[in-house]
């Protein structure tokens, strides 16, 4: 009788994860494909968009692309031929990742670009974007107030294939380049890469050890930066600009370590983006080429109010 029992609680198990597995069949695919998950910021920007997209029925799953061309393409290939029937898609290139978005499009595939843009407006169903220059004018504007109007500084770019990366540049500089005793003596690429921009702001502090700050294009190279003054024993003397509002830089700006920073809202783009798929596999189709969200700067002063890769709750 005992070993009915186990037989029958046995066979029950298996019917049980084989409805579930079955369940998990039916349900439309959903592919996330993130430029990098060596970066915690684009680790909560996948990680939303999957949870997002489970809340609204959907089997998701997030690919890592690792900033790479190649692998970003096999993962399309790999989505269209298992029937993902949207793809929610940060890409690695602007240029380079336009190929992937018209392949899906053709297999009747809708992609959704989330924080870094692609540069066609007949690939994408829509693109979910930072408003990158707004955001720099106003981290520019902050950096002449605290720097002031005069000193040498330093700039970390990204890489070079994203519009990010001088879309950034462009908006801080609209602001700083009009002042002349403001001297930029250095402007490096870093790849959006922590380690990195460690290696190459040691270098740099090595060749102008009297920098007054650095704006880094990214939040993952404002860490870098600050982790080589430390370890020069600068960190008291050079302010260092971020943009992204990934956590780590918000806890230093609380402590008045990192001079500011620019929030950008992963997880608003990530969920609106699992939202407009489901949308679109409902019957939606006039949406918007490029959706701009707003960029928020965070100092000292407001920094309270920020935390969680986003704004927190008002208290009640």
């Amino acid at each position: 009788m005992k070993n009915t029992i186990l037989r029958l609680m046995g066979l029950m198990g298996l019917i049980s994860l084989l409805t579930s597995a079955s369940h998990a069949a039916d349900k439309p695919k959903i592919a996330v494909v993130i430029s990098t998950l060596n970066n915690p910021w684009f680790v909560v920007l996948g990680d939303s968009a999957k949870a997002r997209a489970i809340e609204l029925g959907y089997d998701a799953t997030v690919f890592d692309s690792q900033n790479d061309t190649a692998k970003e393409a096999a993962h399309f290939e790999n989505l269209i031929a298992r029937g993902y029937k949207a793809v929610l898609f940060n890409p690695t290139d602007a240029n380079g990742s336009i190929a992937n978005v018209k392949k899906a499009k053709a297999a009747g595939v809708p992609v959704f670009c989330i924080d870094r843009e692609i540069n066609s407006t007949d690939a994408a169903t829509a693109q979910l974007l930072s408003d990158n220059y707004s955001g720099c004018v106003a981290l520019g504007q902050h950096f002449v107030k605290v720097v002031g109007k005069e000193g040498k500084y330093a700039e970390l770019l990204g890489l070079v294939g994203d519009n990010n990366t001088f879309n950034r540049s462009k908006g801080f500089h609209s602001v700083v380049d009009r002042f002349p005793g403001l001297k930029i003596v250095a402007q490096q690429s870093a790849d959006f890469d922590r380690a990195k921009a460690l290696e190459v702001f040691e270098s740099i502090l090595q060749k102008h050890p009297d920098l007054v700050a650095v704006f880094c294009g990214n939040d993952a190279m404002a860490m870098g930066a600050y982790q080589a003054l430390v370890s020069a024993g600068k960190a008291d003397k050079v302010k260092v600009f971020g943009f992204d509002g990934a956590d780590d830089v918000v806890k230093l700006i609380a402590e008045k370590r990192i001079a500011a920073t620019g929030m950008q809202f992963p997880k608003v783009m990530a969920a609106k983006s699992a939202e407009f798929a489901h949308d679109y596999l409902k019957g939606k189709r006039d949406f918007a080429q490029k959706i701009p969200v707003k960029v928020e700067l965070v100092t000292p002063e407001n920094v309270s109010q920020f935390g969680n890769y986003g704004k927190k709750p008002a208290a009640k």
